[in-house]
C-alpha cells in the first residue's frame, strides 16, 4: 500500500534512480536536500509551519511547502487543525514516519564524528594529545587527538581524559558547530562533560566552519 501511495503523479515526475534496492527507494523518500531536517523538527510531535522554518533556517518557505506536501503524499506526515482556540494547522508524523527515528540518529551519530575527523584545524589543536570519549545515545567512540588529527574508532572510551555524554549527537554539534556554551547545554541536561573542563573547552574551537557557511550562519541568526 505505501508504494502505491508514493507513486502517485504528485512524485511520478521524480527522478527515481531505477533501483529495486529499499535504501534507493527509501532515498527517494526522504533523500532530497531539507527533508532530513524537516523529520528531525517533528520527530518530537506535531509542529506548525512557522516552527519548523524556524527549526531549519536555511530552507526557503516554497521549499519547505513542497517538501511538506512530498512528505505528505509518501504517507510520511500528515496535516491536521488543532481543536480550539488554536485552530492552527501543524504537520505531524505518521506511525511510519516515526519510523525513520532510528536511522536518522544513527546518521547524526556517524555524521557527528566523520565531522570531526575533516574538519579539524590542526593549527588550533597544535600541543594537545588527550583521549576523548563520547557516548552519543548507545553509541560510544574513543578517540585520540594528536599531532592535529582525531583518530576515531567506534569503542566504548577507556581511560579517557574527557568524557562527552549525550542522548543526541545535535547536542553535541550544538556546542561545536553552533557555538552554544558547554555550560548551558550541561544546565539543560543536554550534555555532560566528565574529565578536563579546560580541554573540553577548547576541544570545541577546532572545527571552525567554512567562511560560505559561517556567512550563511549569520545572516539566519
Amino acid at each position: 500500500m505505501k508504494l502505491e501511495k508514493v507513486t502517485e503523479p504528485a512524485l511520478a515526475a521524480k527522478r527515481w534512480y531505477d533501483d529495486a534496492c529499499g535504501m534507493a527507494f527509501a532515498l527517494e523518500v526522504v533523500g532530497e536536500r531539507w527533508t532530513p531536517l524537516i523529520l528531525r523538527e517533528l520527530m518530537y510531535g506535531p509542529r506548525r509551519f512557522s516552527e519548523i522554518k524556524r527549526g531549519v533556517p536555511g530552507i526557503s518557505a516554497n521549499v519547505l511547502t513542497q517538501r511538506l506536501d512530498g512528505l505528505e503524499i509518501a504517507g510520511v506526515l500528515v496535516r491536521r487543525k488543532l481543536p480550539p482556540p488554536a485552530n492552527a494547522q501543524v504537520y505531524e508524523l505518521t506511525p511510519w514516519g516515526y519510523e525513520s527515528e532510528a536511522a536518522m540518529a544513527a546518521l547524526g551519530r556517524w555524521a557527528v564524528m566523520m565531522s570531526f575527523r575533516t574538519m579539524i584545524a590542526p593549527e588550533r589543536a597544535d600541543g594537545i594529545d588527550a583521549r576523548i570519549g563520547f557516548r552519543m545515545g548507545t553509541d560510544p567512540f574513543d578517540t585520540h587527538l594528536h599531532d592535529g588529527t582525531l583518530d576515531v574508532a567506534r569503542a566504548e572510551p577507556d581511560a579517557v581524559d574527557l568524557l562527552f555524554t549525550a542522548p543526541e549527537a545535535r547536542n553535541i554539534a550544538a556546542a561545536v558547530y553552533a557555538g552554544q556554551p558547554l555550560a548551558g547545554l550541561e544546565a539543560a541536561g543536554a550534555l555532560t562533560i566528565a574529565g578536563d573542563r579546560d580541554l573540553a573547552e577548547r576541544f570545541v574551537t577546532l572545527f571552525p566552519l567554512p567562511p560560505k557557511i559561517g556567512a550563511e550562519s549569520e545572516a539566519h541568526a
